[in-house]
């Protein structure tokens, strides 16, 4: 079953990559889109290992303060059985003194490790965000460009005639000349009828004055 899911995962992802390898021979700027929000993931991810480090730092030391502690503790409780003839109560807290005091030791360099490791892990993390940033700026850059390619070769096609864009430039020319018919056309009709009304008014005035003349 194992195995299935695996080839089965596999192909998902040969095909995935196909589409990929034809997305970005069609469209660049879509695949660099898609890379920046894998560096973006692969970002956060890094900044949660750092704050993890970070963490650790603080088990670490809390572990060696502890283990200063109990040693601190067992060193007077050894000092006390001393003064108590307690043989077997001073050998049992010498021994746990010697035990915590090394442990001490180990977490102590443990917790500096882990203190310069973090310093690390965050001057990487500082890294991989400027460079983030700059890819950004580098596909705004991109599209820019691609923009005012596009814009300029739409132009180009509309504007010049002799690339085989004359189609295009055509429809603009009868466009204009409807215009001008239409025009023409809605002029006339406006002319028309305002001579027909002023006629119409004319001959209504002449019948009123032939009739009081009568």
């Amino acid at each position: 079953m194992a195995n299935l899911l695996t080839r089965m995962k596999n192909t998902v992802m040969a095909d995935l990559h196909e589409a990929l390898d034809k997305k970005e021979r069609k469209n660049p700027i879509a695949l660099l889109n898609q890379y920046l929000r894998e560096c973006e993931a692969e970002t956060d991810k890094v900044k949660q290992l750092v704050e993890r480090q970070s963490q650790l730092k603080e088990q670490f030391n809390r572990e060696y303060q502890q283990a200063l502690e109990m040693a601190a503790r067992r060193k007077h409780q050894t000092e006390i059985a001393i003064r108590a003839d307690e043989a077997e109560l001073q050998e049992f807290a010498s021994r746990e003194q010697v035990q915590y005091e090394e442990r001490s030791a180990r977490l102590k360099e443990a917790m500096e490790n882990a203190g310069k490791q973090q310093s690390e892990l965050e001057r990487k993390y500082e890294e991989m965000k400027h460079k983030l940033k700059d890819m950004h700026i580098r596909r705004l850059e991109l599209m820019g460009r691609e923009n005012v390619t596009r814009a300029n070769y739409r132009m180009d096609q509309v504007l010049d005639q002799n690339t085989g864009s004359d189609k295009a430039y055509a429809r603009f020319t009868e466009m204009e000349t409807y215009l001008d018919q239409l025009e023409e056309k809605v002029n006339n009709n406006y002319h028309g009828t305002t001579i027909d009304a002023r006629i119409a008014q004319l001959e209504k005035e002449y019948k009123n004055n032939e009739t009081h003349t009568m």
